[in-house]
């Protein structure tokens, strides 16, 4: 008769398989899953159902957004092996050496493009539509270090389309539940423009931006950005054809949460991963 006991991880426990990639032990996955769990109080709020965004997003789709104008670092492209690399593959040679086709698709550096570029030609009428994911995105970045910055990563939003008032109370309830899940968390939170458009770096809307900041990051005492409030204004939907009935071009706002950036700061501001979670209990009581 076998009996139920508890696995122990082996001395040393996991092992990160490189820079920028963690294996989550037991406990920081605990912590990952309670904190997302909590982050989608902001959904179940503004009444946003949950959707499961694609795996991949064409770089047809995203050139049309600019991304590659503006984030021309990060993208982390999909490719498959050459069909004349597929005997040396067979026979035992290493793939780093063999060559790879574009598959003219990325890995989403963030959640919010999929559901977008899922929206071309729709019309979300002049009530809006708020929808919420949370999906697994990947940023080709310059160093990697610890949870703060990542190969992958875990983030979650919540995303509105509609009016420009619309756009502007999602933003403002966005903010005021990421204070308040701060403060229930023992989290001291500091709140900065950011510098990072959504568009054309040298265009108008850029020259904008400056006067009038379109995004504003949430950062632990360390300086890491665990949340951030993002005003597209109708940038995607003038871009995607997305309308809001009678409005026109839809307006568009997202909440977006780090996951495991909220683990980090949890981590740092109650000194271990085991207190971290012991007070994620309690504020989710």
């Amino acid at each position: 008769m076998s009996t139920s006991s508890t696995t122990a991880l082996p001395d040393g426990g996991l092992k990160n398989p490189g820079p920028g990639l963690i294996t989550l032990d037991p406990v920081h996955t605990a912590l990952l899953h309670g904190l997302d769990d909590l982050l989608t109080g902001l959904a179940a709020r503004l009444a946003a159902p949950e959707v499961v965004g694609p795996p991949l997003l064409s770089v047809e789709g995203l050139a049309r957004l600019d991304y590659f104008r503006n984030f021309p670092h990060l993208g982390v492209s999909a490719g498959r092996f050459a069909p004349d690399a597929l005997d040396g593959l067979a026979v035992g040679e290493s793939p780093g050496e063999l060559p790879l086709r574009p598959t003219g698709h990325l890995l989403p550096s963030a959640t919010c493009y999929g559901l977008l570029l899922s929206l071309e030609g729709r019309d979300v009428g002049e009530g809006g539509l708020r929808l919420s994911a949370a999906g697994r995105c990947f940023r080709n970045e310059t160093h990697y270090d610890g949870l703060r910055r990542l190969w992958g990563f875990h983030m979650r939003e919540v995303l509105y389309l509609g009016t420009k008032q619309g756009s502007v109370e999602h933003l403002e309830q966005g903010a005021e539940f990421v204070q308040e899940v701060a403060g229930r968390l023992g989290l001291v939170l500091t709140r900065a423009a950011a510098d990072d458009p959504f568009y054309d770096k040298g265009g108008s809307r850029a020259r904008l931006m400056a006067l009038d900041p379109v995004k504003h990051e949430f950062s632990a005492p360390d300086g890491t950005a665990i949340a951030s409030v993002n005003r597209h204004r109708n940038f995607f939907g003038e871009r995607l054809d997305i309308r809001a009935g009678a409005e026109g071009p839809a307006y568009s706002a997202c909440v977006a949460f780090g996951v495991e950036r909220w683990v980090h700061a949890m981590i740092l501001a109650h000194g271990t991963p085991e207190q971290a979670l012991e007070r994620l209990r309690d504020a989710r009581v």
